[in-house]
């Protein structure tokens, strides 16, 4: 059973980390990835004020919607392009697929874009006999498995070298057992060409558009999102409404904040800006609510909205990076699809909110200054209250506060609990009675707590 087939994060986690090898490989590779964030933060002085000024344009944008979505549709209605609004995922699809079969097209090419994904229009629309190919080489690779993306910027960050030498000598028809990252990435590359000179239609995401322009931006690596782009004859934008900024000179930081938050680099390597259809090229963008209007009323998690995808939050959470991004059996995965997901679907997402340290680690390094931390704790309130928690997490959660209230009922349990550990090991180094032993080891039993230390030390 994969961790993509379970909806219970604890469950699939625990699938996850039983290949302790790969958890490790997980673990190390999304650290190292935070490490050349804090490098690149670290190289301007001007970090904080950026994250402050970014923080405050996403204050104003979201207070201001109404006004800037529709400065954004006359804008862009003006350059040529048509735009689309959609309720919810089902209207998103349906508007996408109207427009694919009023131009008698059956395969398209698709870059990232995690709304397609929230969205499921994948699926949608290969159950109406439409053929859509993922240009991303991660997404292709993922997609060739038949998996969700683990990862929002790393969609394939769960499998190494040798994983993707199966998946291509099974689909791609390369040479069994070449492992070598170059001849993998040339092979993906001629294959992926054919089919951005067959398609006629190309969809991509927008990570900010731009209400005084009417234009939007698109950021990658690859350049796979500027090749369908400009290859295909219709191009469709899909955008959640909460990427809307006022100004253009606004980007400037966004674009600063971006990459490195996400990879440790300076820019991406393609920033593109579409302003308006080339000659005998028809543009559409449709922009999508599926919820977010619902979260922009809720206090205390209105702030997540500010999130532009930059995953700095997966990379530096200790869950996450041991846990996995299919562990969340989300679209967005790790601490901001934590925060996302529950406004989504309370009772499928209720789990989510649990599975952090509340370390507060997700928020430092947030580019925008979103406040993750404490909105996964709220969340638990929200679910708690709503009725979504296990009893028995329940229970177990009042009888500790009603002893870590009482002081003597606190140093009471103690002694019992370190009399028990010395005196019946087998409990508490047996992962059936003992889940917190899973993955770890557990340390000696103390002879005396710190405080009666403290009182013969002091």
């Amino acid at each position: 059973m994969t961790t993509t087939t379970i909806k219970d994060h604890a469950t699939a986690a625990a699938a996850f980390i039983k290949d302790e090898p790969r958890t490790d490989w997980h673990d190390d590779t999304l650290w190292f990835v935070r490490q050349k964030r804090d490098k690149a933060a670290h190289s301007l002085p001007e970090w904080e004020q950026l994250r402050n000024w970014a923080s405050q344009i996403k204050n104003h944008s979201l207070s201001n919607l109404d006004n800037y979505l529709i400065e954004f549709e006359e804008k862009a209605t003006a350059n040529g392009i048509k735009v689309h609004w959609a309720a919810d995922a089902e209207e998103h699809n349906r508007i996408i697929y109207n427009i694919i079969a009023a131009n008698g097209i059956n395969k398209i090419v698709k870059s990232k874009s995690m709304l397609t994904e929230e969205c499921h229009l994948n699926p949608y629309l290969q159950q109406q006999g439409i053929e859509v190919v993922d240009t991303d080489l991660g997404e292709r690779i993922v997609q060739l498995r038949n998996e969700p993306p683990s990862h929002i910027v790393l969609p394939a960050i769960h499998l190494k070298k040798q994983d993707v030498s199966e998946t291509f000598h099974e689909h791609l028809h390369t040479e069994k057992g070449n492992n070598d990252p170059q001849y993998l990435t040339e092979a993906a590359r001629q294959h992926l060409r054919e089919k951005f000179l067959i398609s006629n239609l190309a969809i991509t995401g927008v990570n900010f558009a731009v209400a005084e322009t009417g234009g939007f931006v698109v950021c990658t690596n690859e350049g796979n999102a500027d090749m369908g782009a400009h290859a295909a004859k219709i191009h469709i934008a899909c955008m959640g409404f909460e990427k809307i900024i006022p100004k253009a000179e606004h980007l400037g930081v966004f674009l600063r904040l971006l990459a490195r938050s996400a990879t440790g680099q300076p820019i991406t390597t393609y920033s593109s800006h579409f302003q308006k259809p080339r000659e005998g090229q028809e543009m559409h963008i449709v922009i999508v609510d599926n919820g977010r209007s619902k979260q922009l009323g809720r206090p205390d998690f209105r702030n997540s909205l500010k999130c532009i995808r930059c995953a700095a939050c997966f990379n530096t959470c200790p869950v996450y990076r041991r846990s996995g991004g299919h562990s969340y059996h989300t679209a967005v995965a790790g601490p901001i699809g934590s925060i996302l997901n529950p406004n989504l679907d309370m009772k499928a997402n209720a789990d989510l909110p649990f599975a952090s340290t509340l370390c507060g680690s997700c928020s430092n390094v947030c580019p925008v200054k979103i406040d993750i931390h404490d909105q996964l704790w709220k969340w638990r309130q929200v679910v708690v209250a709503e009725g979504y928690v296990a009893t028995s997490k329940k229970w177990g959660m009042q009888g500790m506060a009603f002893v870590l209230a009482h002081p003597a009922v606190y140093r009471i349990s103690g002694k019992v609990g370190r009399w028990v550990m010395r005196t019946f090991p087998f409990l508490t180094n047996n992962k059936t009675f003992n889940p917190w032993y899973k993955q770890r080891e557990m340390p000696t039993p103390p002879k005396q707590s710190f405080t009666d230390w403290y009182k013969n030390n002091k």
